[in-house]
């Protein structure tokens, strides 16, 4: 399947709230990590599993703004070419496709597998708790490599902190539906 074809199920207007989401996780995760690393370093855990919720939360929102599949693995790929190309914080190098992507692609396909959008607020944490677990598993396993006891306590911050990230998502998405901004219920049937 191309690219091409891929593309065209997604708007201009849906390309567009992918380009902000991944704009605003990769502006914002500089700014976070290290406030996260103020509160995770004296209890030794990884900073961005603590703080991930907060960036994943992008890719939820825009998940729930789209409400189509695969918008998180472009938001994904799209936060990987700008830090990539930027060499902001955060940077893998080649890495960076799969620790930026991953989390875009096992939140599409949880949510696949669920038959969710970020419909709800159940599935909206759960999204979140995907995302964030896919990313700190990722970077875990290209750098960490952490002992299995602290990489199952690591991953438990990733699963609550990236849950209260898809609750955060959910209260943003409510917010921005009183403007008119996301999906509306007659969307909801095209969709369907």
């Amino acid at each position: 399947m191309s690219l091409h074809r891929i593309l065209q199920k997604f708007t201009v207007y849906d390309l567009v709230v992918i380009s902000v989401m991944a704009a605003l996780g990769v502006v914002l995760k500089p700014v976070l990590v290290p406030l996260a690393h103020v509160v995770a370093a004296p209890m030794g855990i990884p900073a961005g599993s603590f703080a991930g919720g907060l960036y994943m939360m992008w890719l939820v929102v825009g998940f729930g703004i789209t409400g189509k599949y695969g918008t998180g693995t472009l938001i994904g790929l799209v936060q990987a070419a700008a830090v990539l190309l930027t060499g902001v914080t955060g940077s893998h190098g080649i890495m960076t496709l799969v620790s930026y992507t991953l989390p875009g692609i096992v939140m599409d396909l949880g949510l696949l597998l669920i038959r969710h959008r970020v419909c709800c607020r159940p599935c909206a944490f759960f999204a979140g708790m995907l995302a964030n677990i896919a990313g700190t598993m990722s970077v875990n396993a290209v750098f960490f490599r952490l002992p299995a006891v602290y990489l199952i306590l690591t991953v438990s911050v990733a699963a609550l902190s990236g849950g209260i990230g898809g609750i955060l998502s959910w209260q943003l998405l409510l917010l921005l539906k009183k403007y008119h901004i996301g999906r509306t219920e007659e969307d909801e049937e095209d969709i369907e």
